[in-house]
């Protein structure tokens, strides 16, 4: 894993864009984040979320397996853990937020993150995972040969409560900054997504087809 940012995401193959701004924005309205809240991002590659984070107010820490992490966000505080193999390097109850994006389908044992997770909360914490959805990825999903265990709705859901996190919900969500401000426009992705190369490179029609799932959860208060 230590040369995955640097193959996967060099900026030739994934060039940074603004999307990652546009997605914190979104996630900051639609969970009611507060300036000040601690944040805290597993996985968090090149820093590209929990550097928009900050700029909305939010106290940010990001954790990586790759070295490389450091160097991309050295502005950041970013920590060199593998959570395979280790405790997540934090204190109980220090976090008001853990958010992951493509983060827990790389993990054989997702159970071993989603109670260090719990731990590392705050009482009342979110835990907001975002995962692709096995349902619509399977075709593709293992073109990324890090990937260890796919999700589902269901089974992103019965993980969280099993790991003792209340109020669970899970949903698909489409990554087009569109259809956040028009979620009518989802009938269209719908309608088009059979027609779709399984492995087109336009974003528009790629992210038509491919669905996410957004999981929120809570730590108990008590």
């Amino acid at each position: 894993m230590s040369k995955y940012l640097s193959v996967v995401y060099n900026e030739n193959a994934r060039p940074y864009t603004n999307y990652p701004q546009k997605l914190c924005h979104y996630l900051f309205q639609t969970f009611d984040f507060k300036p000040g809240m601690k944040l805290l991002e597993p996985g968090c590659g090149r820093g590209e979320f929990i550097r928009h984070f900050k700029n909305l107010g939010l106290d940010v820490t990001g954790i990586d397996v790759c070295s490389e992490a450091k160097k991309l966000a050295q502005e950041l505080d970013v920590y060199i853990c593998d959570i395979e193999k280790q405790t997540l390097p934090f204190e109980d109850n220090t976090f008001d937020i853990i958010y992951s994006k493509s983060f827990i389908e790389h993990l054989h044992e997702p159970g071993n993150y989603l109670a260090e997770a719990y731990r590392v909360l705050k009482p009342g914490g979110i835990l907001l995972t975002l995962v692709p959805d096995w349902e619509a990825n399977y075709k593709t999903y293992f073109d990324d040969f890090t990937h260890r265990t796919p999700f589902t709705s269901i089974s992103l859901k019965d993980a969280c409560e099993m790991f003792g996190f209340v109020n669970v919900s899970v949903y698909k969500f489409r990554q087009l900054p569109i259809v956040w401000k028009y979620p009518i426009l989802n009938y269209f992705c719908a309608l088009i997504s059979p027609l779709i190369p399984v492995r087109t490179k336009t974003k528009f029609f790629r992210w038509s087809r491919e669905l996410m799932l957004i999981g929120y959860a809570i730590k108990p208060k008590a």
